[in-house]
């Protein structure tokens, strides 16, 4: 652009990746092979505008909006917050996204992958925007509900995904109340992710908001299912979204898995988060490469732990981790042996004592596309620990699913196109449908879970 220029700019359209910085900075204001267009019902939930190529007849996103699981209208957010429009820029976010805030602290920002600027240097630090914008203009300002209705919805679960169902559910016009069986709001979010990844005040200023508009939340209330769903209708509510989560570790099977001092770190970081007393010992092994591994490594340290090392089966580059988490954990000073599998822990009077390895090697990808660890017979070594934090993934607790079709992993199954379960009026979303999954996705699945309740009962 050059200043003064008043023609119709020119646009390539075989370079073009619809980033929408043409249009916000051109001075005559239109740009004729593009087109507004102003979304139905998934626009009332998603948010903001599209733009549709005319020449290809599809809908056509920017690389950064097209990565984000919500297609969050990154390009608009960032040029506002360029131009010091923060007010605009967290109002043009929570549109789509009712948790800002706590995206710009733990969000995996599959955005910035997609980023294009990487190829001229580094990718925009969108996840950093997101959180200096939400964290600035803390006050949220009131969103418009369409039409107060009649119907009254259950959510069952207070994590990424209930509380964003039960935010656009409340928008929507429906009386919302939200149950949760912990003694504290949040989910994962409360009990999964350490204070210092996610401070807590932030947590409840976004809940806050949430409940400011109307949605009541009860703690303490936990739910089954097992009459088949007669006790939500006697209770007065037309449909439920189901978002309990993966609150449990699966089982470590190795000799010595049920020795003392050894915790399972799913649990591990609930009970820490929840302000019960932890005895950990001087010398910390964890056994995993996720986020809960990496979380539980840190919070060790924090504890007063010695020496924290990480055991994962595979190299740095297969660690499903953040990778910034990760190289803050290095820097912190947990150490890290990786290609490391455990065969047995070791114990003396009962209590863990130390942990058997094997050494492994990389071989053919598996299933989920990383390459899968072989072990390398005879590379047998011991290591000493007083405590063993097995942290290798997350599971459904199948409890209070009961009278639900599950998967074999205790997975809730849905309706792949409406999140429906078996029990008609009950929708489900989030990891206890997915598994272990990230925030962002959560957030997804209670927006898809808010849209398909809409049309369920309308």
């Amino acid at each position: 652009m050059f200043e003064g220029r008043t023609q119709r700019p020119v646009i390539q359209s075989d370079r073009c990746h619809s980033c929408d910085v043409c249009i916000r900075g051109c001075p005559a204001e239109f740009v004729p092979e593009y087109r507004r267009e102003e979304k139905s019902l998934r626009g009332t939930l998603y948010g903001g505008t599209i733009f549709e190529k005319r020449s290809r007849g599809r809908v056509s996103l920017p690389p950064c909006q097209e990565a984000c699981p919500v297609h969050q209208d990154i390009p608009g957010y960032v040029a506002l917050i360029a131009e010091r429009k923060f007010k605009e820029a967290l109002e043009l976010i929570r549109k789509v996204n009712p948790l800002p805030a706590v995206c710009g602290f733990v969000c995996h920002h599959p955005c910035e992958e997609a980023c294009l600027r990487e190829g001229v240097d580094h990718p925009i630090p969108i996840r950093l925007l997101k959180r200096f914008v939400a964290e600035y203009e803390r006050k949220r300002t009131g969103r418009k509900i369409l039409k107060k209705r009649r119907e009254k919805v259950l959510v069952i679960g207070s994590g990424p995904a209930g509380l964003t169902a039960a935010n656009d559910l409340s928008l929507l016009g429906f009386e919302v109340t939200i149950f949760e069986a912990l003694p504290i709001l949040g989910g994962m979010l409360a009990v999964g992710i350490p204070e210092f990844r996610l401070p807590r005040e932030i947590l409840r200023m976004e809940i806050d908001g949430i409940r400011g508009m109307g949605v009541d939340m009860i703690l303490n209330r936990p739910f089954q299912f097992e009459d088949h769903g007669k006790r939500f209708r006697k209770m007065g509510y037309h449909a439920v979204f189901l978002a309990t989560g993966a609150h449990r570790s699966p089982r470590l099977n190795i000799p010595g898995a049920k020795l003392n001092g050894v915790f399972p770190g799913v649990e591990f970081l609930r009970d820490l988060n929840l302000g019960k007393k932890i005895g950990l010992g001087k010398q910390v092994v964890v056994i995993g490469g996720g986020n809960v591994a990496v979380d539980v490594a840190r919070s060790s340290l924090r504890l007063g732990s010695k020496k924290v090392t990480i055991f994962y089966r595979r190299s740095k580059k297969e660690m499903p981790a953040i990778p910034e988490e990760v190289d803050a954990a290095i820097r912190e000073g947990v150490k890290i042996h990786f290609l490391t599998s455990p065969v047995q822990l070791i114990g003396r009077g009962g209590r863990v004592v130390g942990m058997e390895c094997l050494r492994n090697r990389l071989g053919e990808p598996d299933g989920s596309g990383r390459r899968r660890p072989v072990v390398l017979e005879g590379s047998n070594f011991r290591v000493e620990a007083d405590t063993i934090i097995p942290a290798t993934g997350q599971r459904v607790d199948p409890r209070p699913l009961r009278g639900l079709q599950t998967n074999r992993d205790g997975t809730i199954q849905v309706d792949p196109d409406t999140n429906e379960t078996s029990m008609k009026g009950l929708f489900s979303g989030g990891d206890v449908v997915t598994g272990p999954g990230w925030v962002i996705d959560a957030i997804a699945a209670g927006k898809k879970g808010a849209e398909s309740i809409y049309r369920y009962l309308t």
